[in-house]
């Protein structure tokens, strides 16, 4: 396995609550979902190496038809 850069986070604890809530919903660690979070930002933002990354696109609202 690849090694892993550590380092301290210093994060607001009412925060940290809310990420552990969110983790928990998608069946993750609360450092693996902020690396998930982390990875899916600079994904977006362009700012991977490499070839470009495919970032999952948000699901579209259903529109509402006038009847």
């Amino acid at each position: 396995m690849a090694s892993k850069k550590s380092f301290a986070l210093r994060i607001d604890p009412k925060l940290y609550e809310a990420l552990e809530r969110w983790a928990d919903d998608e069946l993750r660690s609360v450092n693996g979902h902020l690396e998930f979070l982390l990875r899916e930002a600079v994904a977006r933002a362009g700012r991977l190496p490499g070839p470009k990354a495919s970032v999952p696109k948000e699901k579209p609202e259903a529109s509402q038809q006038e009847e």
